[in-house]
Order: structure tokens, then sequence, then C-alpha cells
């Protein structure tokens, strides 16, 4: 029984950050999933996929994997590379591309 312990990214639908200061523990795939013959569905045996716990920090969490005896790997979360573009650069004067609509 193997998890990963990660810190959720902010989702790309919006520009909200909820719930993205939690850690969260979700255990691996243990079973294949299987493709239903007749109706297409994709299912899984493995009850453990659909488990997702959370924690208030790193620390919670790897302390609730020793205690419990699950191996566990942990995936640092990476900080945004935010460029900081302002209005007036559209306008600038060494700028190596004309400004049209």
């Amino acid at each position: 029984m193997a998890a990963k312990i990660y810190r959720p990214a902010k989702t790309a639908m919006q520009s909200g950050k909820a719930k993205t200061h939690l850690w969260v523990l979700e255990f691996d795939q243990e079973q294949p999933r299987r493709i239903d013959p007749i109706l297409g569905y994709t299912s899984s045996g493995d009850m453990k996929q659909q488990v997702r716990l959370t924690f208030e920090s790193q620390e919670q969490a790897e302390a609730y994997a020793k205690r419990e005896g699950i191996e566990y790997r942990v995936i640092q979360p990476k900080d945004p590379n935010r460029q900081t573009v302002s209005y007036t650069d559209n306008f600038r004067f060494s700028r190596t591309q004309p400004w049209t609509h």
C-alpha cells in the first residue's frame, strides 16, 4: 500500500486559490482499471483509489502515514513564475514589433 502526499495546484478554471493550502494524501492504484465490455464504463475493484485525505500541513500528513504504516512519497509544490507586465510596455519606444490593432 503506497500513497503520495502533495499540495494541489489552483484550478485553471478560476483565479481563486481555494483549497491550495491543504496537503492531500492519495493512495496509488493497486489494481488496473477495467473497461466494461457492454457499457464501456471504466471501473476498478480498488476502493483505496477513492480515498483522499486532507491535512493542514505536510508534517501532519507524514505523521499519519508513518502511524498507519503507509509507504509514501512527498511531491513538493512548484511556485509559479510570474512575469510582471505593464500595460505601458505596449507603447514603449524600444518595442521590437509595431503596435497595431
